[in-house]
């Protein structure tokens, strides 16, 4: 595994308030999506009301299978097989672990904004340097390589960790990618990050599965710029190619290593997404 692929490669700048969390909201990525899970709705998932402990056992592995069968209705159709060993922890981020985890937000500090006509074209960012799980995967296309990277990343959030336990849901949940020089093809090969929530940055659990590695990502600055949609080769080729238009100095990030960052409202029409510039050391 190149552990390389995980880091982000920046400085720090100036610092500065951490930027209000940004709400209740999912991630995104690839075919088989936090939004994907939420579209199912309470009703659909069934109540379990006051019903005896093992009517709530039912109900809640019934939700689970519901869920499941979901995901691996979607997963065929991309080529990508969801093992049934994936039930509990689809359920357990969906559910926020049955509501007892809120999700946490990364922090960052705003630098600036530019805009034009009331629109915000693209903001710079300052990330202070954090822990991060990450894992790089390669598989036959880069949809298959996103959705086998976050269902690892999945595993690791709800037990498969040396906490033993459900760690919480932060967001954005990122995706490293790497373009050839002209910014005309993705690479295969992903890494998929999730940042580590504020009360497991001192002693961050470790976790089972050993292609999944804990870094310390640098303190780094981000041109950023938003837009909703699915993502996959096709958009994310283009959103890189419209960012380094509307940057006054692309010259100044890195060329070739970009980030697409997944926000997802449950209640959105529309996936949120960022691209995302790192800016040269």
């Amino acid at each position: 595994m190149d552990r390389e692929g995980c880091r982000l490669n920046g400085v720090g700048g100036d610092e500065g308030q951490v930027a209000e969390s940004q709400g209740t909201v999912g991630t995104n990525y690839g075919m088989i999506t936090l939004e994907d899970l939420e579209a199912f709705s309470e009703d659909q998932l069934s109540d379990s009301g006051n019903g005896s402990l093992e009517e709530g056992e039912m109900i809640e592995e019934e939700q689970q299978d519901r869920l499941l069968h979901y995901w691996q209705d979607d997963g065929r159709g991309h080529r990508v097989e969801v093992p049934r060993d994936m039930a509990e922890p689809i359920q357990q981020i969906t559910t926020n672990n049955n509501g007892t985890h809120p999700r946490e937000a990364v922090p960052y500090t705003l630098m600036s904004r530019k805009e034009k006509s009331g629109d915000v074209l693209y903001e710079k960012r300052h990330y202070e340097k954090a822990h991060w799980a990450c894992i790089t995967v390669k598989e036959d296309t880069y949809e298959q390589s996103i959705c086998y990277g976050f269902m690892k990343i999945m595993r690791y959030i709800c037990q498969q960790n040396s906490l033993g336990r459900y760690l919480g849901m932060t967001i954005p949940i990122v995706t490293v990618v790497n373009t050839d020089e002209m910014h005309t093809t993705l690479s295969r090969t992903v890494t998929v990050a999730y940042y580590l929530p504020i009360n497991h940055q001192d002693q961050p659990p470790q976790p089972y599965d050993t292609e999944i590695v804990i870094e310390q990502w640098p303190a780094t600055i981000v041109y950023t710029r938003p837009f909703t949609g699915a993502t996959n080769e096709v958009t994310i080729i283009s959103e890189i190619n419209t960012m380094a238009e509307m940057l006054d100095s692309p010259v100044v990030c890195v060329s070739d290593s970009f980030i697409v960052a997944g926000y997802t409202n449950p209640a959105a029409a529309n996936r949120q997404n960022e691209i995302w510039f790192l800016e040269r050391p």
